[in-house]
């Protein structure tokens, strides 16, 4: 199945000159042996040949191919650069609130960079983890800032941390038992659905500018706006079925050992985006309980 993922996609439309992967060297093979261009000196190779081709180890002179072990690796990295940019902006969200601000719109910019970026570059991945982690510290600490003073909610912060990670260890398991198949029908209608809330999200925004539901839009709306935060929940949590289904999908193709960045990155955003889907629900129904 061909990823939807935006990010995690890029792996799958290897640059030019890429050929030297197992994948490619058994299309080549299979090639030349269904329209006999095979020369004497190299003849066209049985089925069996193809297989162990497309499923031999790295042929040499080509770098690594991806692991699944290099994905968890890059991803940590990655985590300990988001927590370390968090503390930053937890610290500085009161006294100079322009940093994190500021590191929204860097982030914004770094992620459609990596996003769209033909070849992956670590430096960058590592550097849009270190400023979303400010980003995510500041954003943390303003609403855990707003439910004390408004709803004398404590707590909020730890609560979304738990929800996210324990989100992520639910996707896991579905997707791993293979209780919801990730296939492309899947995809299509979580492509629908996230257009669909981004548009919702955008009129939101129109909304909180004239002041409705407090500044929040319509997620300022009592119940109306916990309910559209849980969609966005629950759409954040079924895209990271689609980024496993990813990066599974490029381990097996045998992409080089470089992409398991691209992977850690499109695996970050989604969990970013959780976590403030989560967050902000935490925050109305704190303020819708009040």
């Amino acid at each position: 199945m061909e990823t939807r993922n935006p990010i995690l996609s890029r792996m799958a439309k290897p640059e030019q000159g890429g050929a030297g992967f197992a994948y490619d060297e058994g299309r080549s093979a299979y090639t030349q042996a269904a329209t006999g261009t095979a020369t004497a000196a190299t003849p066209a190779p049985s089925a069996d040949d193809l297989r162990r081709m497309y499923t031999a180890g790295t042929p040499t002179g080509v770098g690594a191919r991806v692991t699944l072990n290099d994905v968890i690796v890059k991803t940590g990295i990655c985590f300990v650069l988001v927590v370390i940019g968090a503390v930053v902006g937890w610290n500085t969200a009161d006294s100079m609130p322009l940093i994190w601000f500021g590191a929204a719109m860097i982030g914004l910019v770094l992620g459609l960079v990596n996003a769209f970026k033909r070849q992956v570059s670590p430096a960058l991945v590592l550097l849009y983890a270190l400023v979303q982690g400010v980003f995510l510290g500041g954003i943390s600490y303003a609403y855990n800032d707003w439910v004390i003073r408004y709803a004398n909610y404590q707590g909020l912060v730890m609560q979304a941390v738990i929800g996210t990670l324990t989100a992520f260890g639910v996707m896991l398991l579905v997707y791993n038992t293979g209780l919801i198949k990730v296939d492309g029908k899947f995809a299509k209608v979580m492509v629908v659905a996230i257009i669909s809330y981004a548009v919702i999200g955008l009129m939101s925004l129109v909304a909180a500018i004239f002041g409705v539901g407090g500044g929040f839009g319509f997620y300022g709306m009592g119940w109306l706006g916990v309910a559209l935060c849980a969609v966005g929940v629950l759409l954040a949590s079924f895209t990271l079925l689609l980024d496993f289904e990813a990066i599974k999908q490029g381990i097996a193709m045998g992409l080089p050992e470089r992409e398991s960045w691209r992977m850690s990155f499109g695996l970050l955003v989604t969990l970013i985006w959780l976590y403030l889907e989560i967050l902000r629900m935490l925050a109305m129904i704190a303020a819708a309980s009040r």
